[in-house]
């Protein structure tokens, strides 16, 4: 079932250029997974680069990016999920400043999850 899904995944080769986001900032994407497991179910997890991600720190050491990580569901994710096969529950996008593997953990590493569900073509915000 998941290779069927695989298969299905409407995901080409994607040129590492930049994509510009409404905060101004821009990212290239990295890669996506959608072999493991979310607790909502099947979820696809995209995941973007931006060395610059530490500078957007704010006083308190938060990143606000939930509109940009919406504009990269909505933009960039949704055109890829193909409409055949089975079909995520949740869709999460990810930004950091380097490459990190999936599921290892580096304190040295900036990231910001965004979780979203996938119902009806659309991204609906999760708090994650």
């Amino acid at each position: 079932m998941l290779a069927a899904f695989a298969a299905s995944l409407a995901l080409p080769a994607v040129a590492q250029e930049e994509i510009a986001l409404p905060s101004g900032s821009a990212v290239t994407y990295h890669d996506f997974i959608w072999g493991e497991p979310g607790p909502a179910g099947l979820t696809i997890r995209f995941r973007f680069l931006d060395p610059e991600l530490p500078g957007r720190k704010d006083a308190e050491g938060v990143i606000d990016a939930t509109e940009d990580t919406q504009y990269l569901c909505e933009f960039f994710a949704l055109e890829r999920i193909a409409s055949t096969g089975p079909q995520p529950k949740q869709i999460v996008i990810s930004i950091s400043d380097r490459p990190v593997e999936f599921g290892e953990p580096d304190p040295d590493v900036t990231q910001i999850f965004e979780a979203y569900s996938y119902r009806d073509g659309t991204c609906i915000w999760e708090m994650f």
